[in-house]
């Protein structure tokens, strides 16, 4: 028992923050939009390469992954806590649903149902948290279920049909320009990340996190309540989601009941690219961040090259291997050392 302390210390400092993103991930990245470019110069008289690399398709590489990459902050830190949130995607369907339900048939003003729906997610989050924490429950059992609970709320609140909503104000949040030139969706994500930032980096909750990921017995000992922690990571994670719901609600126009299927695996592949370490203990919002953006970058690399979406599958599955194998060898590997993981 002495020996856990300083290393769940050890751990909280390791992993805090922002963050500079893993070495072997600015390669990839780097690398990875380079051969895109290179290669994708052969195509249409050498205009696709420039295309890719150009400002307007950084910006809509940001806008395609925003969504992805603010599930996958709350996301982060379910996973450093040795934990994870199966119900995200579920959550952002029902969101999305209830937004517009409430917009459409009940005509709340878009400045009081957003609101309504964030709070909607974090009640969820806590639920998750609770269950976890207060019963001991196995994190992937407990949000598998309210996964499942929640899909079929969705569907149960519009009938299995998607509701359609036309307002303008609604529809600028998914889809409208600030300035003209950067997408709102980009503008909400930066601003989404900046309270993540603050908590882990800034906060002595944010070492908190790390400690009970680290090593929860050893967190225990130095008078961290677990409970607490516990109950608004997830509550966190299910605002996070909450948030994506109303972005894709309006980018779609509609409700869909269905909306966010998968979206689950696609956060947890941004954390494991970014370097944040299933294990527990290990992880930054930057790296997350540069993490749905590298996937983000060989979604649209592919798309230009008009590979097919069944290749584009297996690829991902790969870059998720790649990733876990470079976590093992690189610092994912030092810390569960550190913390006494094995």
């Amino acid at each position: 028992m002495p020996e856990a302390t300083p290393s769940a210390t050890e751990t909280s400092d390791a992993g805090r923050g922002f963050g500079v993103p893993p070495l072997p991930l600015l390669i990839v990245l780097i690398a990875g939009g380079l051969f895109l470019a290179c290669d994708l110069l052969k195509y249409e008289n050498y205009t696709g390469g420039w295309v890719f690399l150009s400002s307007g398709n950084a910006l809509n590489i940001l806008n395609q992954v925003s969504t992805n990459a603010i599930i996958a902050f709350g996301m982060t830190l379910a996973i450093v806590i040795a934990g994870i949130d199966l119900s995200v995607g579920s959550v952002v369907a029902l969101t999305g649903v209830a937004l517009c339900r409430l917009s459409v048939d009940y005509s709340v003003h878009l400045g009081a149902s957003i609101p309504v729906v964030l709070g909607l997610g974090l009640a969820i989050g806590l639920l998750n948290g609770f269950v976890v924490a207060w019963f001991k429950i196995p994190a992937f059992v407990a949000t598998l279920a309210s996964m499942i609970v929640f899909r079929g709320t969705a569907l149960l609140l519009v009938d299995g049909i998607p509701i359609f909503n036309s307002d303008e104000a609604f529809l600028f949040i998914g889809n409208g320009m600030i300035l003209g030139a950067v997408p709102v969706p980009v503008l909400v994500m930066v601003l989404a990340a900046l309270p993540f930032v603050y908590l882990t980096r800034c906060s002595i909750w944010g070492r908190r996190v790390y400690a009970l990921g680290g090593n929860e017995e050893a967190a225990v000992l130095a008078g961290v309540n677990v409970f607490r922690v516990k109950l608004m990571v997830f509550a966190l994670c299910g605002l996070a989601a909450a948030l994506s719901g109303v972005i894709l609600a309006s980018r779609l126009g509609s409700g869909q009941p269905n909306a966010g299927d998968g979206y689950e695996l696609d956060a947890i592949t941004a954390c494991v690219v970014g370097g944040t370490n299933m294990n527990g203990g290990y992880g930054a919002i930057g790296g997350t961040l540069a993490g749905a953006v590298l996937i983000g970058l060989i979604n649209n690399g592919m798309n230009l090259m008009d590979v097919s979406p069944y290749w584009q599958l297996i690829m991902k599955g790969c870059i998720i291997l790649a990733a876990v194998i470079i976590d093992c060898n690189y610092s994912g590997g030092r810390t569960r050392q550190g913390s006494g993981r094995e």
